[in-house]
Parts: C-alpha cells; structure tokens; sequence
C-alpha cells in the first residue's frame, strides 16, 4: 500500500473518531459516559464480527496469543480510563492529554519495542499538532487540574499508543479486518461486566440507540476498519500523530452543530493541528 493511502485512510479514521463528542451530545441525559463507551465497543466489535464471518475470513488458528491478548487488554483499557480522566480533570484537560500523549508514547513505544526512531518531521508535526490541542483545550472557560485525573489520561493515551503498535505487528500475519474483529471481540468481552454496572434504558429512546448505532458502526467498526488498513503503511508513531485529525474534526463540528463559540485562539489551535497534518502527509511524498 502506498504512503499517500495509508494516510488518507487514517484520517478518514480520524474524521470518524471526531464526531463521537458531537454524537454524545444527542444522547439521552441519563447516559453515563463509561456505559456509552462499553455500549459503542460492543456493538463494534459484533459489527466487525459478523463482517468477517460472512466474508468467511474469520478464524482463530496461528494467532500469536500474547501480541492478541495485548492489543486487546489495550482497546479494553482505553475505554473506562479515557472516560474517567474526562469526569476527573473535565473534558477539555482529559481528551487533550490522552490524545496529545499518545504520540509521543507510540514513538516511544516504537524505540522500546523496534529501536525505530521517528525523524524530525515527525516530532515537529507531532509538536504542532499538540501545541494545536493544548490551545483548544486552554480556551475553555474553566479547567480542573487533577492528578489522577492526568495519570488516567495519560494511561489512555498509552493504551491507545500500544493497541496501535500491537495492531501493527498482527497485521503482519493475518488480515487488517480480522485482526480488527478478533481484537474488538475480545475487547468487548472484557469489558462485558460493565455492562451489569450501569442503566442502559437509555437505548429504549430513539436518540439513544441511533447515537449508539453511530458510534459502534461508524465511529468504532468501519473507523478502525479504516485504521487498520492505513497502519499496513505507515509506522505506528505516523499513524497515531495522523489521528489528531480526531480533535480537529471534533471542534469545527462543534462549532457547526453544535454552536459552539469560535475565538481567536481556537482558530489557531485548529490552524496548527491543521498544518501539522499536511506537514506529516506529504513526507516522502516525491518518488
């Protein structure tokens, strides 16, 4: 796969991933947001289940059992902690330190595990990107610092960094929509027990099961369909640095949808994350 899809493909990815704030936003009042992470990775991972069985591609022989356990301990793990980083330090601190961290710890990762180190480009679009974030999440009008809080975030942006890098070294030996399905399967059963945890009448309403129906679908099965597909060609630490497009999408839809109000500073924000994605994307990009 060439470089230039494998990155159009993460970042159509992102732009999914991006809408699960403004998806949130429909749901019925009385959904808590660790059920509704639970709710969207099960029917993913039953969407991405039933994809693979129909096109008769799922099998569960000659998987390397640790590097599968791993990737799905990570999806699994992602999950309650990015949501529990969001109800201790608040939305804008949370979202911003897991997704903003999750770079660096997959270019981390990825010198621990392969000793491949990113080049300049790189840190350089990944500082822009974060820098980007970090103005978007500072124009909130009130911001909660909590040390737990920030430990789970960051523990988010791990998870996510790892599942990346796990994902990557499965799709060396099987399939990109398998790998998908048999990790989400597994990820979901793990998360199963937070299912007895919390009400879910809230998908008895119309807006409730549609926002579910959106985020397990779109935003979960066909994103990381798309995801995985992209990693066949880019190095994790690329692929996870693309992913901010996620934040970026999240705020003009914010801003679209659900009106929210546009200042100089989230508008520079943007810019920077913006221009460190068409930085990144167009490495190597000469034959």
């Amino acid at each position: 796969m060439s470089q230039r899809k494998a990155f159009i493909l993460i970042l159509i990815a992102a732009v999914l991933w991006g809408t699960t704030g403004t998806a949130q936003s429909f749901a019925p009042s009385s959904a808590h947001p660790v059920a509704i992470g639970a709710i969207r990775l099960a029917i993913g991972g039953i969407v991405l289940l039933v994809f693979v069985v129909i096109q008769g591609k799922f099998y569960i022989k000659r998987w390397p059992k640790l590097t599968t356990c791993l990737a799905a301990v990570s999806m699994a793990a992602y999950q309650p902690l990015f949501f529990s980083a969001v109800s201790w330090t608040g939305v804008a601190v949370g979202t911003v330190v897991a997704i903003g961290s999750a770079p660096i710890l997959a270019g981390l990762l990825e010198w621990l595990f392969y000793r491949h180190i990113p080049d300049r480009r790189w840190w350089l679009a990944t500082i822009l990107a974060i820098a980007g974030c970090t103005l978007l999440a500072s124009n909130q009008e009130t911001v909660t610092i909590s040390p737990l809080g920030i430990l789970m975030a960051v523990g988010a942006g791990l998870s996510f960094a790892a599942y990346t890098l796990f994902s990557k070294k499965l799709l060396e030996q099987h399939r990109s929509e398998t790998v998908v399905a048999v990790v989400f399967t597994l990820a979901a059963i793990l998360l199963s027990p937070i299912l007895f945890l919390y009400d879910f009448s809230w998908l008895l309403e119309s807006n409730g099961i549609i926002v579910a129906l959106h985020l397990g679908i779109l935003a979960t099965a066909i994103a990381y369909l798309f995801f995985a597909r992209g990693l066949l060609g880019t190095s994790a630490a690329t692929a996870v640095t693309l992913s901010l497009a996620e934040p970026l999408t999240a705020s003009i839809l914010g801003m679209v949808v659900v009106k929210e109000v546009i200042t100089v500073q989230i508008l520079i924000g943007l810019a920077l994350i913006f221009s460190a994605l068409v930085f990144l994307s167009i490495r190597k990009s000469s034959p």
